[in-house]
């Protein structure tokens, strides 16, 4: 029992520091990119945060498979490279008894994800995928910024306003520039409007106006000088309504339960990927421990690259197969299944290799000396 807690604090220990390292790492690159949405006008800035808490259980169900894939192999390498890994075996510690210990903390790792896999990351993606219906709702006074050009309409239409109260109704130093698109070539062009205030209005009938006072309004064609300019007291501007829909479209976005039983490919590939991820911790943990094994002379990260490699392999293939099996270019019966068994096979060859091999090399060193 001591060796064992040793073992899987070391295991443990090193995966929770891989892990969070890969999470950091993504998590930024993602921020970053929502950051950039929310600067152009696309995204509230309010929600962010909300954001990247409903997608980190969609991260953490990638990234804790490969975080314990390295925590073998770094915490056993360094085992290695101290002798104590051969001391442990001058006790009796074979390979087939270490994996053993190894999959425990394995077999946790497998429930977290089996956890994030089919329960928390869906959950996650629904209320991402329901929050960006929202943010397609969202209206310019929702997302205005003061100081700020905000391209809206994908481009189409520019607003820039100088002021606006806190709630979200009254702006100071109005431009609003909008794109005309018609088929006609003579009434496309560019319509420009300024304005000293505006003020947004909701009428009865649910519709909202923008009310702009004591400005200008420019028609025209960039390059040509039939500008059309008219001065206003007032302008009205009828905003688009907003349609919110509750409509989630998204596969990762489905419920586990919704998936069980339906025979359309999109569903019966997703079923096997989230089934695929808590397999993938097991026979990752049967190839990392062979793997794992370094001669002290060599260092503890002569193998790290094949072993990585040899993951984004099992990875790969495995994304390849999904994408197959939703095109019907695989039979459900196959599915994924096919690539788990073929990196079983890799793992216990892995395993097994070594030991037979010092073994045959055994015998061989016994019939030479026979023979002298």
């Amino acid at each position: 029992m001591i060796v064992f807690r040793y073992l899987s604090r070391e295991v443990l220990l090193t995966l929770s520091a891989v892990s969070a390292v890969l999470l950091v790492i993504i998590m930024s690159g993602r921020f970053i990119k929502y950051l950039a949405q929310a600067a152009s006008g696309a995204l509230d800035p309010g929600s962010l945060f909300l954001i990247m808490g409903f997608r980190l259980p969609g991260f953490l169900q990638l990234i804790l498979p490969l975080g314990l894939f390295l925590g073998i192999l770094l915490a056993y390498g360094r085992l290695y490279l101290e002798s104590e890994m051969t001391v442990l075996s001058a006790t009796g510690m074979s390979q087939q008894r270490l994996l053993g210990m190894t999959m425990v903390p394995a077999t946790f790792v497998a429930l977290l994800v089996a956890w994030l896999s089919l329960s928390l990351a869906p959950q996650g993606a629904n209320q991402f995928q329901l929050l960006l219906n929202k943010q397609d709702a969202l209206t310019e006074f929702d997302t205005l910024v003061p100081g700020r050009f905000q391209a809206l309409s994908d481009g189409s239409r520019v607003t820039y306003t100088e002021e606006l109260t806190n709630d979200r109704t009254n702006l100071g130093g109005v431009f609003i520039s909008e794109k005309r698109l018609a088929q006609d070539a003579k009434d496309r062009g560019i319509s420009v409007l300024v304005a000293e205030k505006g003020r947004q209005e909701v009428r009865p009938d649910g519709s909202r106006w923008l009310i702009l006072d004591n400005g200008y309004r420019y028609d025209g064609n960039p390059g040509q000088a039939n500008y059309r300019a008219i001065q206003y007291e007032t302008y009205g501007v009828l905003l688009p309504k907003p349609d919110v829909s509750d409509e989630v479209t998204d596969r990762d976005a489905i419920p586990t339960l919704d998936l069980i039983g339906n025979p359309a490919p999109r569903a019966v590939a997703e079923l096997q990927w989230r089934i695929s991820l808590p397999l993938l911790v097991f026979i990752v943990t049967l190839i990392a421990v062979p793997l794992s094994r370094v001669n002290p002379r060599q260092g503890r990260f002569l193998k790290l690259l094949p072993a990585i490699l040899l993951y984004m392999g099992y990875l790969t293939i495995l994304i390849s197969a999904r994408g197959a099996l939703e095109k019907g270019k695989l039979s459900p019966a196959l599915g994924l299944w096919w690539v788990h068994a073929l990196f079983l096979l890799i793992g216990l060859g892995l395993l097994y290799w070594e030991p037979l091999r010092l073994k045959l090399a055994s015998r061989r060193s016994v019939k030479e000396m026979a023979r002298g």
